[in-house]
């Protein structure tokens, strides 16, 4: 078993709620990721035990997705813009530095994100999901500076754990 009892419980909760139970695919990865800190394929394995599907359909569903880590990853996950006006107003600069400042810390996960929906801000950046905007290289290096020494933190889920 890969979900605790407590999660256990919550998943079956969940599965019940819907109709066809294959609509569960989608909480479920994400109570996994919150527990785990990344989707694990036994959790991919469980899920689709749990909504009667094979764990290639779990994983070709996860798979598309961007938020589902599918390998373990630092604690705090840094997600940077790279998509059309966050590209002009500098994203892949913001990108390449946290990448290079980062890059032995295995604590923090840089990755590019497609986008963030915020153009209207740009250039942004998501760290475990809450968004920050309007950056540059330095400020966003500042702000997961400020979430690694606690003076920030996520309201939601920190790096996928709970």
């Amino acid at each position: 078993m890969t979900f605790n009892p407590t999660n256990l419980a919550r998943a079956l909760e969940i599965v019940a709620q819907y109709p066809r139970p294959k609509s569960a695919i989608l909480p479920l990865a994400h109570l996994a990721q919150d527990q785990d800190g990344w989707l694990t394929p036994e959790a991919m394995r469980e899920i689709a035990e749990l909504v009667d599907v094979t764990p290639a359909e779990v994983l070709g569903t996860c798979s598309f997705y961007t938020m589902f880590k599918r390998t373990p990853c630092g604690t705090y996950v840094v997600s940077v813009c790279t998509n059309v006006t966050c590209l002009v107003l500098g994203g892949p600069e913001i990108l390449e530095h946290l990448e290079d400042r980062y890059a032995d810390d295995p604590d923090v996960h840089v990755e590019e994100v497609e986008c963030l929906a915020a153009c209207g801000n740009a250039p942004s950046m998501q760290v475990n999901y809450e968004f920050h905007e309007h950056l540059n290289p330095d400020l966003a290096a500042a702000i997961v500076d400020d979430y690694k020494s606690g003076e920030l933190t996520a309201r939601g889920v920190s790096g996928g754990r709970q």
